[in-house]
């Protein structure tokens, strides 16, 4: 069974790697495909909607509809492979995981579906609470709670797991960045320092993620040897 588990976190962490470089070009490709957009209205975003493409938000919204369920085997392979002493607090991370890829998946799958064949139907009446464009919206809040809260409590519980490993010190720091980092993007978020928002869940979430995907799939290729 540690075995199996071992080349699905594998797999799941070649996919987090492709997604955020995916999730990086697309944001590239938005800004080229159309202009910048700061949330007023409905009326006003419909007015953006129509004049922009939607191939490269579409194809972000994929990636990242699946990065929560990897995620979730990421930390089921290291839950596998934890020692007795830490074995409780993997546990909790993967509880929090799977928290995580509920949310999230929910708000890209919301963005693919309702949201998209509505505003493509030209239904929009109704709408405004579930655009992600729009802050202060219902799909925005549950993604942020998916994005933060619980990917950052999962995170810290992961910590002890590289506790005097010699070769897992980057990854302990990735993990430890990546907790505070979203922990820290709930506070934006909630007291609506975009800034703070912007720069934890954008850069530094984004950036350990990277980081723990890497060295996820450096350690679980060692495992299968």
């Amino acid at each position: 069974m540690k075995n199996i588990s071992n080349k699905v976190a594998f797999w799941a962490s070649i996919f987090l790697l492709v997604a955020f470089s995916v999730w990086i070009l697309s944001f590239v490709g938005i800004a080229i495909q159309s202009s910048f957009f700061i949330w007023t209205n409905m009326e006003d975003y419909m007015v953006h909607y129509r004049s922009a493409g939607h191939f490269y938000q579409h194809l972000a919204y994929v990636f990242m509809l699946l990065t929560g369920p990897a995620w979730l085997l990421i930390i089921h392979g290291y839950y596998e492979i934890s020692p007795v002493s830490v074995k409780a607090l993997c546990r909790i991370s993967l509880l929090f995981a799977m928290g995580f890829a509920i949310l999230s998946s929910l708000h890209y799958f919301v963005q693919l579906g309702a949201v998209r064949l509505n505003l493509a139907a030209d239904r929009w009446d109704h709408m405004e609470p579930f655009i992600q464009a729009n802050p202060l919206s219902v799909m925005t809040s549950v993604d942020m709670l998916g994005w933060t809260l619980f990917l950052g409590i999962s995170s810290l519980f992961m910590v002890p797991f590289f506790t005097g490993r010699d070769s897992g010190k980057f990854l302990k720091y990735a993990f430890l960045l990546n907790g505070i980092s979203c922990l820290l993007a709930a506070i934006g978020y909630l007291f609506q320092i975009d800034l703070l928002t912007f720069v934890c869940i954008n850069l530094l979430t984004g950036g350990a993620m990277v980081v723990i995907a890497a060295g996820s799939l450096k350690l679980f290729a060692a495992q299968q040897k």
